[in-house]
């Protein structure tokens, strides 16, 4: 298996340098300063570079640090599926040593030795209920990706984004449900491949990104959006609104309704959850759909520590004859990484 990162920087003699600020910064930064582990500088692409400082650090230039540094350890502190983007992230591995660490988009916790071994036997039963090699080989990178921070693992388990629908996922005349919907995206992308569909709802919590939604969609046959975001049980809830795919459920100051899928009043066929580490209370909020109909599920997996372990578990708590499928697409780091209920 492989090197904990964490540990490898305690014992690297190479200078540490960040490539990126916002959120993922900060919360890399936070596992730094637990584990004593001193950075020395903080570069943004080219064309992002300003005059300020990001905790203490002035904002370099990769340039700029290479030539102070020469050799260094890269933390690649942010993500993205552009090409030019990703082509440039793969220009600085080529010339330093380059980690992508795995910190939670939601709640906490790390994906460490520690947590390696509380879950092993979890992690082993997930694994041996996956249905192809494919997916075998995603779930072994993956995991491998989380602990080293190594992100050739992610590379070398990538398909194109529409594998899963000629490999397993037939789509014909479905009844779709797209939850977290986002400008509608999902929807589009959906009508592509199942352009016979039967209806189409899809639940989106921000107000902003919902217009956009609207907007983008208007002119679909059978489309219900609900503004609502999905959880356990129907209720108002508190939501941070953030206009884009990073809004918070039970943070912030706005109120939303939460619905379950239960409460729909609709069976569908199709299900697409991602819902911002939601997920497993979604799962939870369906149980009688799920149970009754069996819908074809892409669950997202890539928001908290714990995902490849809970997800699964509650799917297959509710209904155990589902086929298990696992896919990462191309994005850096593993934040497009799916489970699939067949």
């Amino acid at each position: 298996m492989e090197t904990e990162l964490w540990e490898y920087l305690k014992t690297s003699q190479k200078p540490i340098v960040l490539y990126g600020m916002g959120n993922g910064a900060d919360k890399i930064i936070k596992v730094l300063e637990e584990k004593g582990i001193e950075f020395k500088g903080v570069f943004a692409s080219d064309g992002f570079v300003r005059p300020k400082l990001f905790h203490g650090h002035q904002i370099s230039s990769y340039t700029d640090l290479k030539q102070k540094f020469g050799d260094m350890i890269v933390l690649l502190c942010f993500g993205s599926s552009l090409p030019d983007v990703i082509e440039n992230i793969l220009k600085i591995a080529a010339e330093q040593e380059l980690y992508a660490p795995e910190v939670p988009v939601i709640g906490g916790g790390l994906f460490d030795y520690d947590f390696l071994r509380k879950n092993a036997q979890m992690l082993k039963w997930v694994y041996d209920c996956l249905a192809d090699d494919i997916s075998r080989h995603t779930f072994e990178n993956i995991l491998k990706y989380k602990l080293s921070g190594k992100i050739n693992y992610l590379i070398d388990c990538q398909v194109n984004e529409n594998e899963p629908y000629s490999s397993f996922l037939k789509l014909k005349n479905e009844r779709f449900l797209d939850l977290g919907a986002y400008n509608g995206d999902t929807v589009l992308g959906f009508t592509q491949n199942c352009p016979d569909y039967e209806s189409i709802t899809a639940l989106e919590p921000d107000r902003k990104t919902f217009k956009k939604l609207l907007l983008n969609t208007e002119s679909l046959r059978n489309f219900t959006p609900i503004n609502a975001c999905v959880s356990d049980k129907c209720e108002t809830v508190n939501f941070k609104m953030l206009g884009g795919r990073n809004s918070v459920l039970g943070e912030g100051k706005d109120e939303i309704e939460a619905l379950t899928i239960d409460s729909l009043n609709f069976n569908p066929t199709y299900i697409k959850m991602d819902v911002e580490g939601q997920e497993v209370a979604a799962i939870n909020g369906a149980k009688e759909t799920i149970l009754k109909h069996k819908p074809k599920m892409l669950i997202s997996a890539y928001h908290r520590t714990d995902d490849f372990v809970t997800i699964p578990k509650a799917v297959l708590g509710i209904r155990s004859d589902y086929k298990i499928y696992v896919r990462h697409f191309k994005y850096l780091p593993a934040w497009d990484t799916n489970f699939y209920f067949i």
